[in-house]
């Protein structure tokens, strides 16, 4: 790793001449100050800004990548009920949590190799994972403590991930409907760019093939966790000739977009299509009617994932670097059984 040291000898210039470039002292000349910048930039020197750091190589802070606009963001109650597992924790351990976002992928990668080769945090938190992935890509390939909440794929074999078994949540999710007397079950999916998505996607479709039921192509519809999403969703699907008498929703905050589109074009739950949604957050249960929905464990996955990676940057022993939290589905008033009289 280059040194200020290093900096200074190609610059020809002391090392608290670099120092002072550094923390912008008002002395250093504007000349000066673009040469030794010049340098660092063209040897990749990254300054660390936490003089605490420097001498005890510990920051006790963790960053929290936050995987969309955070504006978006805390609209989710998911994510509200992650974050508190998290931070439960890591106070309890004593750490500091520095919450990051970025518009783009390349900036997420931009902005977490800022904060890793300034040692400006101990270690990362990812709280979702895309298809391809490059800061998942990045994060594998360096020697840094961090930990994704989600299935980073089977090729990134050194980041610890703490997840969900995904395929069998939804595939549990589509059995219910299945054992309610639904033949025509529809699904209301996320961005399909997520691996939350795509493996909730397979579990349904699993249950389907095996129960021999037909799935067509309009029956799925994509979005993104967002009410509207929900909401849009219902205008196509509810238009159809023939119509799903049941749906997986990908989340509990798209549910209720679901429950609101259906409920201004006149149709009720689960008297006309019975639902199931993921996550169960506490709103779910008062919704009208209330939702049945998988719960996922969701301030436990944000606890375990603190828990982990502390232990990493504690150098302590980790006896399982991929933890997978249980699951079990909440039956409410959404999805009651068919009546034999409704003929479908």
């Amino acid at each position: 790793m280059v040194t200020i040291k290093d900096i200074a000898k190609a610059a020809g210039v002391s090392p608290s001449t670099v120092s002072r470039v550094v923390s912008n002292h008002p002395r250093i000349s504007k000349e000066t100050s673009a040469k030794v910048k010049k340098i660092m930039e063209e040897m990749g020197y990254h300054p660390n800004v936490m003089a605490k750091s420097l001498v005890s190589k510990t920051t006790k802070t963790l960053a929290i990548m936050l995987p969309r606009p955070a504006e978006e963001l805390f609209q989710d109650f998911f994510f509200g009920e992650l974050l508190r597992g998290i931070l439960t924790h890591s106070t309890r351990a004593g750490y500091d949590m520095l919450l990051t976002t970025a518009t783009s992928a390349h900036d997420e990668t931009e902005t977490i190799s800022r904060l890793v080769f300034g040692r400006r945090v101990d270690g990362v938190i990812l709280l979702s994972a895309r298809v391809n992935d490059p800061l998942i890509r990045y994060l594998n390939e360096q020697d840094f403590p961090s930990i994704l909440i989600g299935r980073a794929g089977e090729e990134y074999t050194r980041i610890m991930t703490v997840n969900n078994d995904n395929i069998q949540a939804a595939y549990d999710a589509t059995q219910h409907l299945i054992k309610q007397g639904h033949s025509r079950i529809g699904f209301v999916s996320g961005p399909t760019n997520l691996t939350v998505s795509n493996d909730r996607m397979e579990g349904y479709k699993k249950a389907m093939r095996e129960a021999g039921l037909p799935m067509q192509s309009e029956w799925i519809v994509e979005g993104e966790f967002l009410q509207e999403s929900g909401f849009r969703a219902m205008s196509f699907i509810m238009g159809l000739p023939e119509r799903p008498t049941g749906l997986v929703v990908i989340d509990d905050v798209v549910a209720f977009g679901v429950l609101r589109g259906l409920t201004e074009i006149g149709y009720k739950v689960p008297d006309d299509i019975s639902l199931v949604s993921f996550n169960n957050i506490a709103l779910s249960e008062l919704a009208t009617p209330p939702i049945s929905s998988v719960d996922i464990g969701t301030y436990q996955l944000g606890y375990t994932a603190s828990q982990l990676l502390i232990r990493q940057i504690q150098d302590e022993p980790i006896h399982q670097s991929d933890v997978i939290i249980p699951h079990r589905l909440i039956v409410r008033e959404s999805s009651v059984r068919l009546a034999a009289s409704r003929g479908f």
